[in-house]
């Protein structure tokens, strides 16, 4: 599941006109550097949510053949990611699948993050299980961490600084959202219940992790990814 539905606020003006998925960073649109990633990791299918702008984002993704895409349009109502992955929960079936976001991405790691975290999944004892990036020496981080981790690799949310940044790339079971009545809801209150009970896990990234959350940022990351071209 690939949330691209969104309205791109703290990127405008650009995303006044294209929609951030579409943002180029170093020659390549955000979002197919996502679906690149998760093609070459084995992923067959991708549902992509549209919104904001969705015509263009349509048009863009007619082009791929891989993944295989597959759009949740929501045009009529911004469904926030939780009630995204609701509208598409009969498509995705009962087995655990990827989630998403667009504004961000890896260079330079030794292996697949996306595989690597497929590996460290086990239904038994996770919910949910996140990809995190150090909060030091990632790109466009901007505040002060989202989570810790204790030595078995759950996730632990407390007050101040925090070692690691939550990717925006995880892995999550379709029964959390079994109950929820609502059409429109936000993902978090469901990650951090996971927390709560102790079974939400993260998995910490290698490479160099790059958001690209605002229209400085982009500069920030073309700098970054040209440095080490060099």
């Amino acid at each position: 599941m690939v949330f691209a539905a969104g309205l791109g606020t703290r990127m405008r003006p650009i995303t006044d006109v294209t929609p951030k998925p579409l943002v180029s960073v170093a020659g390549r649109t955000l979002i197919d550097r996502a679906l690149d990633d998760f093609t070459q990791a084995g992923v067959k299918t991708a549902i992509v949510n549209v919104h904001h702008l969705a015509d263009q984002i349509e048009a863009h993704l007619s082009t791929r053949a891989d993944p295989r895409i597959v759009i949740s349009d929501e045009r009529p109502l911004l469904l926030d990611q939780g009630g995204g992955i609701k509208k598409v929960l009969p498509l995705i079936g009962d087995a655990p699948f990827f989630i998403c976001n667009t504004d961000a991405f890896w260079i330079d790691a030794p292996q697949s993050n996306l595989v690597a975290l497929a590996r460290a999944w086990d239904p038994e004892k996770m919910d949910a299980a996140l990809l995190l990036a150090p909060t030091q020496g990632s790109v466009g981080v901007d505040w002060e961490g989202d989570f810790d981790l204790a030595e078995d690799g759950r996730i632990i949310r407390r007050e101040g600084p925090k070692p690691y940044v939550y990717s925006g790339v995880g892995l999550i079971k379709p029964q959390l959202f079994a109950k929820e009545k609502s059409d429109v809801f936000k993902l978090a209150p469901f990650l951090f219940s996971a927390a709560e009970n102790g079974r939400l896990y993260g998995v910490v990234s290698s490479g160099l992790w790059l958001h690209v959350g605002t229209v400085a940022a982009i500069a920030d990351a073309e700098k970054a990814i040209a440095a080490r071209r060099k």
